[in-house]
């Protein structure tokens, strides 16, 4: 089977519970999209046990990005020689932006590992996808973090900028695709801002699956099943 997860947000213990619950094996595969880091309490640990699993596949997430920016500049060691260089005010500005937007908690756990698994983890987010277009019979899934700027239907996704996919939230009032077999699978927007009823439940209308479920605000993390279209819930600690 082929799932979809998205914004898990460092809810390690939730994510565990949710890959317990759709028995995920090494049969199956897993798609996330993005945003694995920040905010929650373990996003390290995450991170780590998705490396371990070749069924896991990894699509660039904003936090993600922020993180890879910051780290990559953060992680080289500084000298009386490359100081200037390497530590500029825009670069202290962002890491500012990034710890007020909930990555001081993956900044404290990054920076306690070795330096050899802090390369390696920074070498595993620069691999992540940007998209992921999966087809399952007549249906076709197209899997971004959080939506498509500037869309144009026909246009083919490897002509965009990375930075379309991972940013701008989607228009959840307006069907993408002209084909009614092609969805648009999305994380980025808790879905309880989406749905009229204000549930944290997966969204399905205009050709759109949101997944993202807010569960570090308190809501679900979601597991989508494209195979079948089957949903599977974790209930928030936080």
């Amino acid at each position: 089977m082929r799932y979809v997860i998205s914004d898990i947000h460092g809810c390690y213990e939730e994510y565990k519970a949710l890959l317990r619950k759709i028995q995920f094996s090494d049969k199956d595969e897993l798609y996330i999209l993005g945003d694995v880091m920040d905010r929650g309490p373990e996003p390290i640990k995450i991170l780590k046990d998705m490396m371990s699993r070749p069924n896991v596949i990894n699509i660039l997430g904003n936090h993600d990005f922020m993180m890879l920016m910051v780290l990559q500049k953060m992680a080289v060691e500084i000298t009386e020689e490359n100081v200037e260089s390497q530590l500029k005010c825009d670069d202290m500005e962002l890491y500012d932006m990034w710890e007020l937007d909930g990555g001081k908690i993956t900044s404290k756990q990054f920076c306690a590992l070795p330096k050899e698994e802090r390369e390696e983890i920074l070498e595993y987010i620069k691999d992540s996808s940007i998209y992921e277009i999966v087809q399952i019979e007549e249906k076709t899934y197209v899997l971004v973090h959080a939506g498509i700027e500037r869309f144009q239907d026909g246009k083919s996704l490897d002509k965009y900028h990375f930075t379309d996919f991972i940013c701008t939230r989607a228009d959840y009032d307006r069907r993408y695709f002209n084909d009614p077999n092609t969805y648009l699978v999305t994380g980025h927007t808790p879905t309880m801002t989406i749905r009229k009823d204000g549930e944290a439940f997966v969204y399905e209308e205009n050709g759109h699956i949101a997944i993202d479920c807010g569960c570090v605000f308190g809501g679900r993390l979601a597991a989508y099943c494209l195979d079948n279209g089957e949903v599977f819930y974790v209930e928030s600690t936080h």
